[in-house]
Formats: structure tokens, sequence, C-alpha cells
């Protein structure tokens, strides 16, 4: 069982990155973007809401993610070899309530993978993405309220995890195979878990 947050800015390269850790490690993908986008699009009620919060480039309340995370962990991810959580938790009592729902199902959280990318690349990253994919909240005054969010209330999540020792520090820039080595060597240092033998 291998357990794995995966954290970073807007446009630090998560989606990327989780890809590549779920084809790796055979892990079931947690992407509370794609989970609210896909509630948002099919136009629910839950998506309603969460579309107001993240039109103005904030976070969604709390309690609404955990309960949207714990019914997916019950239905979806039980009996899989683990779980990447992609763009949760971001807040401290969202951390504290993950740890919660893993330890009711007899687990733990065994890393956080930290992708660390400069300001400014991120907001060219996200540009760019913006003009490829026509995502909405991929303009320059929405990605600075989401920078700014990200600083508030997501980065004190770094010293939270680094005091647990599950925090790894990863250069987010450069070759996304190179980064990818680099989390894969971290993840089996830190947890024994070693990667697939390539044919």
């Amino acid at each position: 069982m291998l357990n794995i947050v995966l954290f970073g800015a807007p446009g630090s390269g998560k989606g990327t990155q989780s890809a590549r850790l779920i084809d790796e490690y055979k892990l079931y993908h947690i992407s509370t973007g794609e989970l609210l986008r896909d509630h948002i699009r099919r136009g629910t009620e839950l998506g309603k809401t969460a579309d107001k919060y993240i039109s103005q480039g904030q976070l969604i309340p709390d309690q609404l993610m955990i309960d949207i995370l714990d019914d997916v962990l019950e239905k979806e991810a039980a009996g899989k070899n683990g779980v990447v959580f992609d763009g949760f938790p971001r807040t401290i009592p969202q951390a504290e309530a993950l740890s919660e729902l893993l330890r009711k199902r007899g687990t733990d959280l065994h890393a956080v993978v930290g992708l660390e990318v400069p300001e400014d690349e991120l907001v060219n990253r996200m540009l760019e993405r913006g003009k490829q994919t026509g995502r909405a909240d991929d303009n320059i005054e929405t990605i600075k309220r989401r920078l700014d969010v990200y600083h508030n209330q997501t980065l004190p999540l770094k010293d939270y995890y680094t005091d647990k020792g599950k925090y790894l520090k990863i250069n987010g820039s450069g070759i996304v195979d190179e980064i990818f080595q680099d989390i894969a060597n971290q993840l089996e240092d830190k947890t024994g878990v070693k990667r697939r033998k390539k044919k």
C-alpha cells in the first residue's frame, strides 16, 4: 500500500507527475480538481456551489471537500494498491481530516511529494496551458488570486508535513523524466517501495 499526496502550487506539474506515479505504482488517482470540474460540467448542486468559489480563484470549503473525498475513497479506491491525492489537502484542517479518513480505513499517508517551481515559471506555464486548453481559470487575474490563496492557505502544509517527516522536496523545473526519477528515488528511500523492473 502506498498513499501519496502530490503537493505544489497551481501549474507546478502535479497532473503530469501524478500520471507517471499512477502508471509506475498502479495507484488510484484522486484529483479533487477533476472531481469538481466534472460536477460543474454536469451541473450538479455541488458543481454549482463549487463553481462560485473556483471562478473567484478561492478554495472549496473544507467540509465539502472532505465529504466528496470520503465518498470516493469508499466507493472507488477500496482494494487498490494505494492512492495519489492530487490537489488535496490544501489546508491544515484538510490534512488532519485526510489522516483520519485513512486511519479509519487501516492505513496512513506515506509521503508528500512537493513539486517546487519558481513563481514566474508557474505563471507562464498556466498562461500557456490556458491558450492550449481554454481552461477559464487560466487567466492572469485568476492565476494571481490562486497563487495568493496557495501562499496564504496551502503553503503552511509544507512545514506541517516536514515536521511529520513526510515531505519530499522535488525540483519541479526541468525535464519531466528527470523530475520523475527524483520522485521515484526519494519515494524508495522514504518508503522502501521500488520502481517496477523495466523490460
